[in-house]
């Protein structure tokens, strides 16, 4: 689907499904949010599962990514705000309870931050591939400005687990690590360090967490070298432990939507149907 927000044109995908039918609105929306680079095509492995059981799953490319227009935001504020005014221009803000949202790295930080200063638009969470802090390395700053090929080959080697470096993509006939490199080759420029540097200026996390007042769900994989499972654990800790439960995927790196795509998919349905047969939080 494509709308205009803030005079620009912005692009989700929906699973092949007309999510704006007179019906569709009884549906519990799902928000997928990509990570540093990317762009809703992340989710190609998600979306349409989700779309297929009875939700609005979008997986919307954020400004200055993917499809959408404009210039990439700055910070993981504005982020949130813009996923805010996403959601009205969508019409995915008006059942009751809110929105689910789903984010993957730095798309987990916009979900934390949404949750935070949106607390009536967010009903759940599930955050894959986070941490209490996303500090990136000097080294990849560097290439995403001057050598955007060699950025995408340094986030693909370390954003895989060791399963995905020999084959065994769950897609056959699909190169895991050179889709992810092509993906992020493709990035407009200057996103991914407008990206990076958003994520390594964004100290809220732990903050955020500590708001936390809806279901979320946690995906920690084993082998994740961008984000820490030390770090995941730290952020998790620091919110109220009756709303934060963390699943661990063995033998998973960061990227984990593509490395084991059916757990993930599977376990935002599950986290969507739990949230939605509870009770609505009214803490403001």
């Amino acid at each position: 689907m494509q709308l205009e927000l803030d005079g620009q044109i912005v692009h989700a995908a929906t699973g092949g499904v007309d999510v704006t039918g007179p019906k569709m609105v009884e549906r519990p929306a799902v928000l997928l949010l990509h990570g540093a680079g990317m762009d809703g095509t992340i989710w190609q492995n998600q979306t349409r599962f989700l779309a297929h059981r009875d939700l609005r799953a979008l997986a919307v490319d954020l400004p200055g990514h993917g499809r959408s227009g404009g210039e990439p935001l700055k910070s993981i504020a504005d982020m949130a705000d813009w996923i805010a005014r996403f959601a009205t221009a969508a019409g995915l803000d008006n059942r009751p309870g809110g929105l689910h949202l789903a984010g993957h790295s730095m798309g987990s930080m916009i979900a934390l931050e949404a949750a935070r200063r949106h607390r009536q638009l967010v009903r759940s969470m599930v955050l894959m591939g986070t941490a209490d802090a996303m500090p990136v390395h000097p080294e990849l700053i560097s290439s995403s400005e001057d050598e955007l090929g060699r950025a995408a080959a340094l986030m693909a080697a370390w954003g895989h687990g060791r399963a995905a470096h020999v084959g065994l993509n769950p897609v056959p006939g699909m190169w895991m690590l050179g889709s992810a490199r092509a993906l992020v080759e493709n990035s407009r420029p200057g996103a991914l360090t407008a990206d990076f540097n958003a994520c390594a200026n964004y100290d809220e996390a732990t903050a955020a967490m500590a708001t936390v007042v809806v279901p979320t769900l946690i995906l920690m994989g084993t082998e994740d070298k961008m984000t820490s499972p030390k770090g995941t654990a730290e952020l998790a800790a620091a919110a109220d432990p009756g709303w934060v439960t963390v699943q661990t995927l063995p033998g998973v790196g960061h990227s984990m939507m593509t490395e084991d795509p059916r757990v993930v998919r599977r376990a935002i349905l599950d986290a969507v149907k739990a949230a939605e047969a509870g009770p609505v939080s009214t803490s403001v």
